[in-house]
């Protein structure tokens, strides 16, 4: 079985990448850049740009000859944290470096007769209106229209799943589609700005002195659940084992403040961390991933607790800001 990943050298792609591996299969990774934190365990690894035409023409090929792949991941995006993607400020990127990725790799998929597609969409496609009260978020898969994403990336997104279910239904284009929300764990981005908030938090409380305190964006009073990275994989991987074409969440259900979270992870590192809230983007007041259409179609949701993840995740953070401060010295 041949698979290629679009953005391996990003967080979840590379995750991806060594699952597919220790499966058997021989997998192809393509990304700007190589993952930061480990090599790529990539059977063949491009580095180039998939907004180029002519690169995207090189990952079809393998010695000059086109090669059929059995599967297609595609995780490739101009995306952040809450500081790149709800300042404002990096729309016209955002927007335009993802939907051309997508249009290129989507185009060539049914050229080359890909055996399945997977489409990584967000959470983040769901309505604004319907995620005001930070208790009670509405995010079933049947509320996304009429649209209303709180943001471009959300809207750009959801211009892609449109896409890829039109080529699926013109093209027979065998594609699967989820709303990831919030991955998080080892191996994901820690500081520079596009962090999410685990990560974040997980820096700040390593970061601080005991009894110190740190700053948290808002009021802390919005919601979000927060999926550990092997759960996500897990998911993805039977969707695809799968004939489910329904655009279908991956997330928890274990809903929790930010606020909630910097306390947990401050109780996590025994300092008595305090909490100082400070204006700054924070999205929309509620969301958590509403798991009823994945069990009902894959008999699976993801069930770790939400701190067995964030301990593995800050054991891995506290290495890397150890090794960068003694690189410092």
């Amino acid at each position: 079985m041949k698979a290629l990943v679009c953005g391996a050298g990003g967080f979840i792609g590379s995750h991806m990448v060594k699952r597919l591996i220790r499966e058997g299969y021989w997998v192809r990774g393509v990304d700007l850049k190589y993952p930061e934190f480990s090599p790529s365990e990539a059977s063949d690894f491009i580095q180039g740009d998939l907004r180029n035409q002519q690169l995207c023409d090189q990952v079809f090929h393998l010695d000059g000859e086109p090669i059929h792949y059995d599967e297609v991941y595609q995780f490739a995006a101009d995306m952040g944290g809450a500081g790149y993607i709800f300042t404002g400020e990096n729309d016209a990127n955002v927007m335009h470096n993802s939907a051309l990725i997508n249009l290129n790799m989507v185009e060539r998929c049914v050229q080359h007769g890909v055996g399945k597609v997977f489409y990584s969409s967000s959470a983040c496609i769901y309505p604004a209106r319907n995620q005001v009260d930070p208790n009670n978020p509405l995010c079933s898969e049947d509320t996304a229209y009429p649209a209303d994403p709180d943001s471009e990336y959300g809207w750009e997104k959801l211009f892609s799943e449109r896409l890829y279910g039109a080529f699926l239904r013109n093209y027979g284009l065998n594609v699967r589609t989820a709303r990831f929300h919030n991955i998080f764990g080892p191996e994901g981005t820690w500081e520079g700005g596009k962090e999410k908030a685990p990560a974040a938090l997980c820096r700040k409380v390593i970061q601080s002195a005991r009894a110190g305190e740190i700053e948290v964006w808002g009021s802390g009073k919005q919601t979000r659940s927060f999926l550990y990275i092997d759960e996500c994989i897990e998911g993805v991987r039977r969707l695809m084992n799968s004939d489910v074409t329904e655009v279908i969440n991956i997330g928890s259900e274990e809903m929790i403040s930010i606020n909630g979270l910097a306390e947990l992870i401050s109780e996590m590192s025994g300092k008595g961390i305090s909490i100082k809230n400070i204006p700054g983007p924070e999205g929309v007041m509620g969301r958590n991933s509403d798991n009823r259409l994945i069990q009902e179609l894959l008999s699976w949701q993801p069930s770790e607790p939400l701190r067995a993840g964030i301990e593995r995740t800050y054991a891995w953070i506290e290495q890397q800001v150890a090794a960068a401060t003694a690189a410092a010295v």
